[in-house]
C-alpha cells in the first residue's frame, strides 16, 4: 500500500541521514570527503551481528559494540591517515581524499579476511513483529530505527547549538585558526570530530542491518557513495541538509520501487547528484559562495 511505502521511505531516508550526518561533521570542520566512512559503517553493522548472533547479546549491547568498535576505528583514522597529511608543507589538497579510500579498501579487504566475502545475516527478536493501524502494517523494527535515528539527529543538532563543546565545533568549521586565536583545542576538537562522525556511522551500520536483517562487506561503498549524494543534495556541511537530504533520496528510492523499476533504485542517488549540480550547484540549503569554492 502507499502508505506503507511511504513509512518505508522515511525509515530508509533516516538511516541515510544519520550516514550522511557522519560526512557532513567530517566535511564540515576539515573540509574533505572522508570515503572510509562507508567502511566504518560496515564495521559497525558487523559488530552488530558478532554482538547478537555470535556471542547471544541483547541489541543495546550491540550498539555499544558498534560504537566503541566505530569510535577507535575513527580515532585511529584521524591519528594514522589525516594528522600526519595535515598542515604538511607540499601534501596535495587532494593527499587526504585518497588517504581516506585507501583506509577503506583496506578495512573492506579486512572485514572480508575476518568474516567471509557473502553476506551474513542480522537476526533480532523482534524483527517479525508488526502492529496494524488502521490498514497500515508497521514493523516493530521501523518503529525502533525511526526513534534512534531521530534521536541521534536531534541530540546532535541539541549538542551543536547548546554545549561549549559543541559551539567550539562549529567555530572550529567556520575557521579553524580563527577559532584556536580564540582559545578553541582545535587539535581536539578534529579529533572528536571524527570520533563522533565514525560512531555515527557505526550506528547507521546496525540500523541498516536491522533494516535488511543481512551485512556483507560490500555494503561501506554503496552507501558511502549514497552519503556523498546526499550531502551535495542538501548543501556541503550542512546538518539540516543531510537531514533533509537523507530523507528526500529515501523517499525516491521507494518511489522507484513503486513504479517497478526496482533495478534502477541505487541509480538514483546519482542521477540527484547529476540534477542538483546543474539546477543548484550549492545544494537545497548550501551557500551560492560554496559553489564557487
Amino acid at each position: 500500500m502507499f502508505s506503507e511505502q511511504i513509512i518505508n521511505g522515511i525509515t530508509l531516508g533516516s538511516i541515510y541521514a544519520v550516514v550522511a550526518l557522519g560526512y557532513t561533521l567530517v566535511f564540515g570542520v576539515l573540509g574533505i570527503i572522508n570515503m572510509a566512512h562507508g567502511s566504518i559503517f560496515m564495521f559497525g553493522a558487523f559488530m552488530g551481528v558478532v554482538a547478537t548472533s555470535t556471542f547471544g547479546l541483547p541489541l543495546p549491547a550491540a550498539f555499544l559494540v558498534a560504537v566503541v568498535t566505530a569510535g577507535i576505528l575513527g580515532f585511529l583514522l584521524e591519528v594514522l591517515a589525516l594528522r600526519p597529511l595535515r598542515g604538511k608543507k607540499g601534501v596535495s589538497h587532494l593527499a587526504p581524499l585518497i588517504s581516506t579510500i585507501g583506509v577503506s579498501i583496506f578495512l573492506e579487504n579486512l572485514a572480508t579476511k575476518i568474516f567471509g566475502a557473502g553476506n551474513k545475516p542480522f537476526r533480532t527478536s523482534f524483527s517479525e513483529v508488526s502492529f496494524q493501524i488502521g490498514s497500515v502494517n508497521i514493523y516493530a523494527v521501523q518503529i525502533v530505527i525511526f526513534v534512534i535515528a531521530a534521536i541521534l539527529m536531534i541530540g546532535l543538532s541539541l549538542w551543536l547549538s547548546k554545549t561549549k563543546a559543541g559551539r567550539a565545533l562549529r567555530a572550529s568549521a567556520e575557521d579553524l585558526d580563527a577559532a584556536s586565536l580564540l582559545g578553541v583545542n582545535t587539535k581536539k576538537m578534529i579529533t572528536m570530530t571524527v570520533i563522533i562522525a565514525s560512531i555515527m556511522g557505526g550506528i547507521a551500520g546496525i540500523l541498516v542491518g536491522m533494516a535488511f536483517n543481512s551485512v556483507t562487506p560490500q555494503m561501506g561503498l554503496s552507501m558511502g557513495l549514497k552519503g556523498l549524494a546526499i550531502i551535495i543534495l542538501g548543501g556541503m556541511g550542512n546538518v539540516r541538509g543531510a537531514v533533509v537530504g537523507g530523507l528526500i533520496l529515501g523517499l525516491a528510492e521507494t518511489a522507484v520501487v513503486m513504479t517497478g523499476a526496482s533495478g534502477f533504485r541505487d541509480a538514483i542517488a546519482f542521477v540527484a547528484i547529476i540534477i542538483i549540480l546543474l539546477v543548484r550547484p550549492q545544494g537545497i540549503f548550501g551557500k551560492a559562495s560554496e559553489a564557487r569554492r
